[in-house]
């Protein structure tokens, strides 16, 4: 080998070593997690999002080595938290548990809306679902829905149905059952079911529609009367409670759903290692068990499915929306 070539060898070597240095580099820095995670919910804490977004946490911190914290940003049917979550960087750091309600109702039932609650986030998984429940204070005397429907008919408008908030699957549950039952009942809307369900209990409200997984206990220890559920059959965890479908309302459904969402045009391998740790906490068998004896049913999937539900789900509600007459000014 000549001294030129020997030259052009090591010149060739020094070139390769310096860019698999500058690719590591390059991988180190790209590295997720490096920080602590942020995950967002819309809702005060107790109910089924922060019970998911809790569960999610507690896994990815045993799993990741970083903080994984939950935090809670309740408000105008969960824009709120929506809107800061939209609005961060898309780099897998700031998460939402998104909902029916952000997702699918909120656009058809605002006015005007500061964030796009499609186009403006990314989808990474589905996380679970609940029936929602119909509830009512004890003293207004009822034990089925064909009493209640019949007591609306004789006192219209004078009953009340809460809801943790306007345009969430809570409010529009009512707002089916409602249209449905062909009774009028006023909605008054809270921040969240921890401030709703004292004034079912005192009676100041008549009725909730809430989800199953946060009622359950309060409808085991008889502070309140559970009617029936908003799902075509009857819920596992309560196989007592029947369906509003077979009790004169049929086809009657209204499922609550939760997802996990990041702003958009988060990086695909960050959206795929995501939902790789979702599957695998959500199939871990001890999660699963915790969420179904809690009413929730946990099915994560991908962000295809995801981004197809919430397609049909914007569909259905926007009728029921459209139907109803609901508005909120901005």
């Amino acid at each position: 080998m000549t001294p030129f070539s020997r030259l052009i060898q090591s010149l060739l070597l020094l070139a390769f070593i310096g860019f698999s240095v500058s690719s590591a580099h390059a991988q180190v820095k790209t590295a997720w997690p490096k920080q602590a995670i942020k995950i967002i919910v819309t809702f005060t804490p107790g109910g089924a999002p922060d019970i998911l977004a809790r569960v999610l946490a507690e896994n990815w911190q045993q799993n990741l080595g970083v903080p994984v914290l939950v935090e809670n940003r309740p408000g105008y049917g969960g824009n709120i938290g929506a809107e800061l979550v939209a609005k961060s960087d898309p780099d897998g750091y700031t998460l939402l548990i998104g909902t029916v309600g952000i997702h699918a109702i909120n656009g058809a039932l605002y006015e005007k809306m500061s964030f796009d609650p499609v186009k403006d986030f990314t989808p990474i998984s589905f996380l679970a679902s609940t029936p929602n429940v119909l509830i009512v204070n004890k003293q207004l005397g009822v034990t089925n829905v064909h009493e209640l429907i019949a007591l609306a008919k004789a006192k219209p408008n004078q009953l009340t149905f809460g809801s943790s908030g306007v345009g969430t699957s809570l409010h529009m549950s009512g707002e089916l059952f409602k249209e449905m039952a062909g009774i009028d009942i006023r909605h008054i809307p809270y921040k969240g079911r921890a401030q709703s369900l004292p004034d079912l209990v005192s009676g100041r409200i008549s009725m909730l529609f809430d989800n199953l997984s946060s009622s359950l206990p309060l409808i085991k220890a008889g502070e309140v009367q559970a009617l029936g559920v908003t799902t075509l059959k009857r819920s596992q965890a309560a196989p007592e409670i029947p369906t509003l479908a077979e009790q004169g309302l049929p086809g009657f459904e209204a499922i609550s759903w939760f997802s996990l969402m990041a702003p958009a045009n988060l990086p695909s391998s960050i959206q795929k290692r995501l939902n790789q740790l979702t599957r695998q906490a959500l199939q871990n068998p001890d999660v699963k068990n915790r969420l179904l004896l809690g009413g929730l049913d946990p099915a994560p999937g991908s962000p295809e499915d995801l981004s197809k539900l919430i397609a049909a789900e914007s569909r259905k509600w926007s009728r029921v929306v459209q139907q109803s007459g609901a508005k909120v000014e901005p």
